[in-house]
């Protein structure tokens, strides 16, 4: 089955804690207008017209698996080619994340991309790209310095879709599996 750019499973925190990271965001995120504050888990994933048996499979998780809480208290950095980089939160702890991914994989192996890095499947919230060194380390400085640690109990996974005819048009929830 082929995979799309247009679909993907995340965790959203709750929109009552995203004050402080769309005020970053805002700042420094390009794509703020087509991705919500999330934690990616698969992506890209299968197309909305399978979302049916995904959700009989993935239900299926909150016996496996169950709710969890965490907390972005760090900021860490990708570095990507030349003097690119991705700034963003550290959801601890981490291992609970990985666990999940590692479950739903178990129904949709061939949706492991985010995987696939040098350094594994690294579970985080974007905040933005800052281009050069120096000035990512400024950045994340003056951020650290301000940052107010946040958390929230992760209560489902959400399976989010966008229509990829319109460049410019945001993911939307498409569906919700409950953790509880």
């Amino acid at each position: 089955m082929n995979k799309v750019y247009n679909t993907a499973v995340v965790i959203i925190p709750p929109e009552n804690i995203w004050g402080s990271i769309q005020k970053i965001r805002r700042k420094y995120d390009r794509h703020i207008d087509r991705w919500m504050p999330h934690i990616t888990i698969l992506y890209p994933f299968y197309p909305q017209s399978e979302f049916s048996w995904i959700m009989k499979k993935f239900n299926e998780i909150k016996r496996i698996h169950g709710s969890f809480e965490i907390k972005f208290e760090k900021l860490d950095y990708f570095h990507h080619k030349k003097e690119n980089y991705t700034l963003w939160l550290k959801p601890e702890p981490q291992d609970k994340i990985i666990e999940l991914q590692k479950k739903l994989l178990e129904y949709v192996p061939e949706c492991d991309d985010v995987s696939k890095f040098k350094t594994g499947f690294t579970p985080h919230l974007s905040l933005g790209q800052i281009k050069g060194k120096s000035n990512l380390y400024s950045v994340k400085k003056e951020l650290e310095y301000n940052w107010k640690p946040i958390s929230f109990i992760v209560l489902d996974i959400v399976l989010i879709w966008r229509n990829k005819e319109n460049p410019r048009d945001p993911f939307k929830v498409i569906e919700k599996i409950s953790l509880i």
